[in-house]
């Protein structure tokens, strides 16, 4: 039976400590049999033997991380990959993987080799490192479904396409029969918040030697989290009430969860439900259908900032007071998000060539609402028209988001020996994709006068659908001249409807001087297409006092302060290491890396129009108008952000890996791993601000605010070390892992009040053991951040527009939450 270009020792994945490399099961011999289909498109090649830099990721170490979701569990095993720790409005729901401290919209996804869909939910937060993020969620594939994972740590747009420049995450499916499996987890925050519980099934049926059938199915609830204290327009900084407030603010210290006035810097709460399956059928000796696909629904939940009470109050139409929340309130937004995706395809062999045809069709949808909450401006305008007290509206609908990518790829290829003994791999194909965005207007009162506190729902002009084709054709050679020598060269060229044309390519080699040391390197070129939702994305965020517009580039209120459309992102890549077996079951991998990125798509810094009550510029707040923004009563800083051509940056790194494996007869084996990844990001070139938003006064001069800029440079950790040590013994597992950051930084976000925050070298220890009663009972215990670190926090809430005293740090790249604890019991049957 024909199956996945995948042939993996189910016995090695158990044991596998999640680098590229050899962790070997106790009893496994000294060479290892992982073979790899990510960054190749030879048949049968091994992690060990690959000439590109690819770290492989089991499916017990994915579970053993007490995480439960996908890219938590990769981050904790991975050391170039990092995640978004924390996030505002929208950003908050999903959790952002990057690669190589660049975007993650330059890490591609697949599933089983094939792209996998992106999420509509856009991350808009000003001066993150994950900003502009739509990429593919990984909280929608259940790892229960998962075999393992080949990360792919080097460019790749050459043979994948668009957003591969930093990497690739090929996540490969279980395909076969395999046992049903019921696993249930519980746990929650050493301070008692964000109780935790996950349920997760899997099953593979046979179908009747010709097929299988692999089915898993998920729910993962999560509460929510708060951190800091208290509120710095009412509170002090250990959250006692200030002394002498105005009524009706006075009222603050009688709201509900007083001091913990704030609770935005924490946890969403949600709901997620995943179910996916996996199959194959072989129809003839030559030819197999395949197909694989997934649902998924989210029901989330986010606080925004508190509101005093004096925020809403208007008179009645005979002058009485009405105050409707005398002691203030708490916004929230909610999102209820539906993720689905489809592929089916043929595959075969013919003629010797091995052929591949499929079609993938996958979509996110998001409707988006705020609740507990009120719109002032209305609620002045009706109130005024009664003699009576009214009630105002608390919930909103804001609007939606929709994307969609349609993928249909062709892939041939054939191997070619010689006599002699030279091998020629040549391999060709060509792909279509459509995608497609839309925003959908949120209801009238979502909107007018200012809309409802904390997110004004989008507007019919801000609604829109937008679409683009793309038209690609790849080759790719990789020849072995003489048995200790691999090239490879592969071309591609794409053309995308919305702004022309792109042409990549990447040469790949590798020598073995003997079965002990080998060298290799790359060089490449690649490119990212700006997303749709970059290009086209519209909206408001409201904060107590300040309102920013989102502009699109590609509209007309963005032209008229000056602003661009967006062009693709460019980048040349240069790797270099060696692979070292200088013993029996021991190997190490040094790679340095050098990416030049040019024409990087950020989200700039905050340009104001209006700061502190004062004009700025006037050419601003004309963009605001313009694009029909209709703003909140009171506030006092107004500004614009938008998706621009940035800056060019250089990226130089290293990343080490290292796996041992030992035994110590009675007392268990050991299965050692180390990953080491240095990453240093310099900004070579960064663009000019449009002449007519400059402000030198308030050092408005560059698209970058010198909180972005050091968002780029200094907010992802300058190292990350993962020693990890997975020990067996007969009934009984531990996995001790000890994960060091380097040091973090970033300047904060008011102009007016400049604050270098810094995070220094901090380590995570994280623990899990197991106990094996029989083959159908297991039990793990465990905690991650076990002696419970907390980031340092904000001590002038000010200077970031967050009124939360020691809320941490928002870059801070563990979770801020602290220790966390659960259990996890799993039933095989």
């Amino acid at each position: 039976m024909l199956r996945l270009k995948t042939s993996v020792s189910v016995a090695v994945l158990a044991a596998a400590a999640g680098f590229a490399g050899q962790a070997l099961a106790a009893d496994q011999p000294a060479s290892v049999e992982e073979v790899i289909v990510t960054g190749t498109r030879e048949v049968g090649i091994k992690a060990a033997d690959s000439p590109a830099p690819i770290q492989v990721v089991g499916a017990q170490v994915l579970q053993k991380s007490g995480a439960s979701d996908l890219a938590t569990s990769l981050a904790a095993n991975v050391p170039s990959l990092n995640i978004q720790t924390t996030g505002g409005d929208a950003a908050a729901v999903q959790i952002q993987a990057a690669l190589r401290g660049l975007g993650p919209n330059d890490t591609l996804v697949l599933v089983d080799g094939k792209r996998r869909h992106t999420t509509s939910n856009l991350a808009v937060d000003s001066g993150s490192p994950y900003t502009g993020s739509a990429t593919t969620d990984l909280s929608f594939i259940p790892v229960g479904l998962i075999d393992h994972v080949e990360v792919l740590t080097d460019g790749a747009a050459a043979q994948y396409g668009s957003d591969a420049i930093a990497g690739v995450v090929n996540i490969i499916l279980k395909h076969g029969e395999t046992p049903a499996t019921l696993s249930l987890t519980g746990g929650q925050y050493y301070n008692g918040q964000g109780n935790n519980f996950d349920v997760s099934f899997n099953k593979g049926f046979d179908l009747g030697g010709r097929g299988y059938f692999d089915i898993a199915l998920e729910e993962h609830y999560h509460e929510f989290t708060y951190t800091g204290i208290g509120d710095n327009r009412v509170t002090d900084s250990s959250g006692n009430l200030l002394p002498g407030l105005p009524f009706p603010n006075s009222n603050s210290g009688s709201a509900y969860n007083f001091p913990h006035l704030n609770m935005l810097t924490g946890d969403p709460q949600f709901n997620l439900y995943n179910a996916m399956y996996n199959s194959a059928y072989q129809l003839s000796d030559d030819i197999e259908f395949y197909s694989f696909g997934s649902f998924g629904y989210r029901a989330a939940w986010h606080y925004e900032n508190y509101r005093r009470p004096a925020t809403v109050e208007a008179t009645t139409s005979t002058g009485d007071a009405v105050l409707p929340f005398p002691y203030g309130f708490d916004p929230r937004e909610k999102f209820d998000e539906t993720d689905y995706s489809f592929t089916g395809g043929l595959r075969g062999v013919a003629a010797g060539w091995r052929w591949d045809i499929s079609s993938t069709y996958g979509g996110n949808h998001v409707d988006a609402y705020t609740v507990n909450s009120a719109n002032p401006g209305l609620f002045t305008v009706l109130q005024g028209l009664s003699p009576t007290p009214i009630v105002p509206q608390t919930n909103f609908y804001d609007g939606s988001f929709d994307a969609t990518e349609w993928t249909t790829d062709l892939d041939i290829e054939k191997l070619f020996t010689f006599d002699s003994g030279p091998t020629v791999d040549f391999a060709f194909g060509g792909e279509f994709r459509r995608d497609t965005f839309a925003i959908g207007a949120g209801e009238p009162s979502s909107y007018e006068y200012g809309g409802g506190q904390s997110f004004e729902g989008y507007l019919p002009a801000e609604a829109g659908n937008w679409n683009r084709n793309n038209y690609s054709a790849y080759v790719d050679v990789a020849v072995n001249p003489i048995k200790a020598l691999h090239l490879d060269v592969a071309g591609r060229y794409e053309h995308y409807s919305d702004f022309g044309s792109a042409t990549v390519g990447k040469f790949t080699g590798r020598y073995d001087f003997n079965d002990m040391f080998a060298i290799r390197g790359t060089v490449s070129t690649g490119f990212r297409a700006p997303t749709l939702a970059e290009e086209h994305y519209f909206g408001v965020n409201v904060a107590p006092s300040s309102a920013f517009g989102q502009l699109p580039p590609n509209s007309a209120a963005a032209a008229l302060a000056g602003f661009n459309p967006l062009k693709p992102e460019k980048s040349d890549n240069y790797s270099v290491g060696f692979v070292l077996h200088p013993a029996p079951r021991l190997q190490i991998t040094v790679d340095a890396y050098d990416i030049e990125l040019h024409n990087r798509i950020i989200n700039s810094g905050d340009i104001f129009g209006l700061l502190g009550g004062e004009t700025v510029s006037n050419n601003v707040l004309n963009a605001v108008v313009a694009g029909g923004i209709s703003l909140p009563t009171g506030v006092s800083t107004v500004g614009i952000q938008i998706f621009e051509n940035t800056a060019n940056t250089s990226t130089k790194g290293v990343e080490v890996t290292g796996s041992y494996a030992s035994d110590f007869d009675e007392f268990g084996h050991v299965d050692w791993t180390l990953g080491f990844n240095y990453n240093k990001t310099d900004i070579t070139r960064l663009f000019a601000l449009p002449e007519d938003v400059v402000v030198p006064d308030i050092g408005q001069t560059s698209l970058l605010t010198a909180q972005s800029a050091s968002a780029l440079t200094n907010a992802t950790p300058r190292y990350k070390i993962v020693l990890q040590a997975l020990w067996t013994l007969h009934k009984w597992s531990a996995t001790l892992r000890e994960t060091i950051y380097g040091p973090t930084a970033q300047w904060s976000a008011a102009p007016s009040i400049p604050i270098y925050y810094q995070i220094g070298t901090t380590g995570i220890t994280d623990l899990d053991i197991g106990y094996k009663f029989n083959k159908n009972i297991q039990l793990d215990v465990g905690a991650n951040n076990l002696f419970n670190t907390i980031p340092p926090g904000l001590q002038n809430p000010a200077s970031n527009f967050i009124h939360t005293f020691n809320s941490p740090y928002a870059f801070a790249p563990w979770n801020p939450n602290g220790g966390y604890y659960y259990g996890k019991l799993t039933l095989t049957f």
